[in-house]
């Protein structure tokens, strides 16, 4: 079973608040996901931003109109929405602690559209996934979209190894061996990421087929611009033509399959069939 605790925990002191704009890594997942959504959300309509920290995208998309249900595991990360929410025309509908398996607070078929960044980063537990989904699955409206964020398999098994290196407390052998099979990260230490789970394409692709979702897209969220943002930015900036082609290119090539496994998080869109 995944710890919840931990989870809570660890983002008491992640500073998720600011992740996708203290940085060009954070800039260019933030853009690229934006462009996703505004592929796919409908013109207007109820969103529930599940697994939404302190609303990153709850504040943007109801600045741009939509109703905007904010939930979160973190009771702490609720809280600063509400306090950020306070001086905004539009802040979400509702802030509710929300664990992303039980989802009784809302009625069936109540969203037409439904963001989930987070949960599937941390559920081990495959019964947890498949509750998780099915619940997602009862709050939306016929054919509507789900937008879930997750961390390819190779991904975040590699990862693993350069936290090995700074932070030889929270992985050994045994653990890496475990996440490369399984996909599952449980962190030695109090400190640092917390239940990990990191699922395969296949995994992805299964989990939401078998709840009765239609696949629309599996893409790369930074694509090869990984770990290269700050130079690709500073490329925007100096030779334009070079920028607008090298994105052009990194957009073109997310959805290969060598790239969403390596290049960090990735996206699946789905429709309610």
């Amino acid at each position: 079973m995944t710890d919840f605790d931990k989870v809570r925990n660890y983002y008491r002191y992640f500073d998720e608040q600011n992740r996708l704009t203290n940085s060009n890594s954070g800039r260019l997942e933030f853009e690229i996901t934006m462009e996703v959504l505004h592929q796919f959300l409908p013109g207007e309509g109820k969103i529930l931003d599940l697994g939404g920290g302190a609303g990153a995208y709850s504040f943007p998309l109801a600045d741009e109109g939509y109703s905007v249900y904010l939930a979160d595991l973190s009771d702490e990360l609720i809280n600063k929405a509400k306090e950020y929410g306070k001086d905004k025309k539009r802040p979400p509908v509702s802030y509710d602690v929300v664990n992303a398996t039980d989802l009784n607070t809302y009625d069936d078929e109540q969203f037409d559209a439904l963001i989930l960044f987070g949960p599937l980063y941390h559920l081990l537990e495959s019964s947890e996934r498949l509750q998780c989904i099915s619940e997602v699955k009862r709050v939306l409206k016929k054919s509507a979209p789900v937008f879930a964020s997750f961390i390819p398999r190779l991904s975040g098994s590699i990862a693993l190894i350069d936290r090995y290196f700074n932070h030889p407390d929270q992985v050994n052998a045994e653990s890496l061996k475990e996440s490369f099979q399984s996909g599952k990260f449980n962190n030695m230490a109090d400190t640092g990421f917390q239940e990990g789970f990191y699922p395969s394409i296949d995994e992805i692709e299964e989990l939401f087929s078998s709840n009765g979702f239609e696949k629309k897209l599996i893409r790369s969220l930074r694509g090869f611009g990984y770990e290269k943002e700050d130079s690709l930015y500073r490329l925007e900036k100096e030779d334009r033509e070079m920028f607008d082609m090298t994105m052009r290119l990194l957009n073109e090539t997310s959805q290969d399959r060598a790239i969403v496994e390596m290049c960090g998080h990735a996206i699946y869109v789905g429709r309610k069939a």
